[in-house]
């Protein structure tokens, strides 16, 4: 494979030649001079360059469009040769909503890459949309997202089911309630996650099923993570509604507590999402891997 091609890719994802050079483990100049000369090759700039912004020109956003098959047909091409000798290497992209990168796809990972230790694997965080994006965008083959809209350019398959728990912390205010009303619910001081997240849409939509929109909650503050809703709670008098696999270790060690919500049904899929059309390769091994590894719950 052209390594240049791989270079104008990797600046045209990122629209940042130092990003670039970041990603690929090469230097500035290195990444310059390979755009420079695929742009004398097809005599035609790539990119226009105003002060640090980087855009793509017409003649760029065409080679993007082909850069991205030829490199999909390249790892392909890479898997199935290494096959043919039980040699199972490549380059696996994924990207992973919040939740799942932090708190389900870790030990996945750990037990794929010990199995496959020359497959070549990244993980790109972020909410839903953002990895939704990046897989458009290319970024990433192969994403997990933990919503329930769902794009029509893009192919979901289950992975894991998953509920949304009101927490509140061990010891404080609201500690002494084991159940509680929706009307009670919706008095009480509550952190979200931020918009954009899944786990703020499957909540909008469970509240919808009792027709009551999510603007009703008496939000206190909206994070951008788990984590941070956790540590939050632990130092103030207010409940968060998380996924129950984001405090199973908190809960094991009595620093919050679960309280249930009468007839709130907040669950979900964990699904996989790659673009419309066959999925093979190093993405299909995994998905299959996972399966086989009996993580995916479906």
């Amino acid at each position: 494979m052209d390594f240049r091609l791989k270079v104008f890719y990797s600046v045209a994802c990122n629209l940042s030649f130092t990003k670039a050079a970041k990603e690929l483990f090469i230097s500035q100049p290195a990444i310059s001079k390979h755009i420079h000369e695929l742009e004398a090759r097809y005599q035609t700039p790539l990119f226009e360059r105003a002060g640090n912004q980087v855009r793509l020109t017409r003649a760029g956003e065409l080679l993007l469009s082909h850069a991205r098959s030829l490199l999909a047909a390249y790892r392909q091409l890479d898997f199935e040769m290494n096959l043919l000798t039980d040699h199972f290497s490549g380059e696996l992209r994924l990207g992973a909503s919040t939740t799942i990168a932090q708190y389900v796809l870790p030990p996945v990972l750990a037990s794929f890459i010990q199995r496959f230790p020359e497959i070549k694997v990244s993980l790109l965080n972020g909410n839903s949309r953002d990895i939704e994006r990046a897989l458009r965008e290319g970024r990433i083959t192969l994403g997990l997202v933990e919503g329930n809209s769902r794009q029509g350019m893009l192919r979901y398959v289950p992975f894991m089911r998953d509920e949304l728990v009101v927490v509140t912390r061990a010891g404080g205010k609201f500690a002494s309630y084991d159940e509680l009303t929706l009307e009670r619910l919706l008095e009480l001081p509550v952190v979200l996650r931020e918009n954009g997240s899944g786990t703020l849409e499957v909540l909008a939509s469970a509240l919808e099923a009792h027709h009551v929109k999510l603007s009703r909650l008496n939000i206190l503050m909206q994070l951008g993570s788990t984590e941070s809703i956790k540590l939050f709670l632990e130092n103030m008098d207010a409940v968060g509604i998380v996924s129950i696999r984001a405090v199973t270790r908190e809960l094991m060690a009595g620093r919050l507590k679960v309280i249930d919500v009468d007839g709130l049904n907040a669950t979900r899929m964990f699904s996989f999402v790659m673009p419309q059309g066959p999925c093979g390769g190093v993405e299909e091994s995994f998905m299959r891997y996972t399966e086989r590894q009996g993580w995916s719950i479906t």
